[in-house]
C-alpha cells in the first residue's frame, strides 16, 4: 500500500461510514481499536451533532479514524411538480402510518460549510466525500491541515476530477455497494439501476488503477478476506466494508435493519430512488416495490418527504417500510463484535495472500 494511507491503520480494511445512524461513534472506535480504519457518517446530522460524536470517539480510541461528508447537491433544486406527484402518491403510506409526510424544502447542503468548518477548525486524520468532489481551495486547506483526503468515485472521470483537484485518494465504489452511489451527478434521465454506469467494482477498480496514480479504497459487496485481497490484486491500497459491520453489536443501525440482512424473506437487492430521490441499494421491501419506478431524481427533497414514514415504520416494526440499506453480498453477513470481524477477515486476507503466493510458487 501507499506510505500515507498505510499509516493510518494496521490493516488495509476500512469500516464504511453509513449514514443513519450505523456509524456511531462505538462502531468506529472498536474498528480502530482493532487495527482497521472506522469511519463516522457526517450524514443528516448537525453539525454540533458531528461535532459531539467526534468529540465521543476520540474518548474511545487515540487511533487515526475519518469522518465522511454528503457533498450539496449542484445544479438546480429538483422538479418541484415531480416531487409533489410523488408526494401525492406517497398519501396512502401517510395514512397508514399515521403521520404526515415530512417537508421536502427542509434544506440541500447538509450544513456542509458548517460541517467543513469543524473538521478545519479541529481536524481529524482522514475525510472523505460523497456526491462529488470539493473544490481545490478545499482540499489544499485539508492538506494543510494535515488531514489525508479520500474522494468517493463511481467512473474513471470522477476519479480523474479528485485527482486534478488535489484530492489524496479515491475511494472507487462498485454498484455492488449497499446504501447511496456515490456518483457525482445524478442523471434524472436515467434509471436508478444506471447510477455510475452500473459497473461492477473489478472492472471499475482495475480501469481506474490504469488511469489514476492516486491510492484507491476499493467498495462494493465485500465481506471476505478473500474478496479484500482480490480487490488488492486488482489494484485497491485498502477496501472498504459497509454491510459487514452494520450487523455487529457495535452499529447503531435499528435491529429490524439487522435481521433483515440474512432473513430468508428479503432475497435480494435492488437500486432504488424510493426512499431519497438518489440511487440507493437496499433490499427488496413493499415499499421499494410499490414506489421505486415512480420516484423522481430529486435529492434531499425525496429524503425530506420520506424520513417520517421511514421513522413511523421503524417505530410500529415494520421492516417492509423502512429503507434496509445492503449490499449485494448481504447475506454473508457475520453478526460478530466490530473487533472481532476485523480479526476475522484480516486472518481470512492472510489466509487468501499466502495462498496465492504458494500457487505462484507452484
Amino acid at each position: 500500500m501507499s506510505t500515507a494511507l498505510n499509516d493510518l491503520s494496521r490493516f488495509p480494511i476500512v469500516q464504511a461510514p453509513m449514514a443513519g445512524g450505523a456509524s456511531c461513534p462505538e462502531l468506529v472506535g472498536a474498528v480502530c481499536e482493532a487495527g482497521a480504519l472506522g469511519f463516522l457518517a457526517g450524514g443528516y446530522k448537525t453539525a454540533g451533532g458531528l461535532y459531539q460524536e467526534i468529540k465521543q470517539v476520540r474518548g474511545l480510541t487515540a487511533r487515526p479514524f475519518g469522518v465522511n461528508l454528503f457533498m450539496p447537491p449542484g445544479g438546480l433544486p429538483a422538479d418541484r411538480a415531480a416531487v409533489e406527484v410523488y408526494g401525492h402518491q406517497l398519501a396512502g403510506e401517510s395514512g397508514w402510518y399515521e403521520t404526515a409526510l415530512g417537508d421536502p424544502d427542509q434544506g440541500r447542503d447538509d450544513a456542509y460549510d458548517a460541517k467543513l468548518a469543524i473538521l478545519l477548525d479541529d481536524p481529524v486524520p482522514v475525510v472523505s466525500f460523497t456526491f462529488g468532489c470539493p473544490d481545490r481551495d478545499a482540499l489544499d486547506a485539508f492538506t494543510r491541515a494535515g488531514t489525508f483526503t479520500i474522494v468517493t468515485v463511481t467512473s474513471v472521470e470522477e476519479a480523474r476530477t479528485a485527482e486534478r483537484a488535489g484530492a489524496d485518494a479515491v475511494c472507487v465504489q462498485g454498484v455492488e455497494a449497499g446504501g447511496h452511489q456515490g456518483t457525482h451527478r445524478d442523471d434524472p434521465a436515467a434509471g436508478p439501476g444506471d447510477a455510475g454506469g452500473g459497473r461492477g467494482l473489478l472492472a471499475l477498480l482495475t480501469e481506474v488503477r490504469e488511469h489514476v496514480r492516486l491510492p484507491i479504497v476499493a467498495t462494493g459487496g465485500i465481506m471476505r478476506g478473500r474478496q479484500i485481497a482480490a480487490a488488492l490484486a486488482a489494484g485497491a491500497d485498502a477496501a472498504q466494508l459497509g454491510t459487514a459491520f452494520l450487523v455487529c453489536p457495535e452499529s447503531g443501525a435499528h435491529p429490524l435493519h439487522k435481521r433483515a440482512m440474512t432473513d430468508p424473506l428479503f432475497t435480494h437487492t435492488e437500486l432504488t430512488r424510493a426512499f431519497s430521490g438518489r440511487p440507493a441499494r437496499g433490499l427488496v421491501n413493499r415499499f421499494l416495490r410499490e414506489h421505486g419506478p415512480y420516484a423522481p431524481a430529486a435529492y434531499p427533497e425525496v429524503h425530506h418527504l420520506t424520513a417520517p414514514l421511514r421513522k413511523a415504520a421503524a417505530t410500529a416494526g415494520d421492516p417492509q417500510g423502512m429503507a434496509l440499506w445492503a449490499g449485494q453480498g448481504h447475506r454473508l453477513a457475520r453478526e460478530l463484535p466490530a473487533g472481532r470481524l476485523v480479526e476475522v477477515l484480516a486472518a481470512e486476507l492472510t489466509t487468501a495472500l499466502n495462498d496465492l503466493v504458494q500457487r505462484n510458487q507452484t
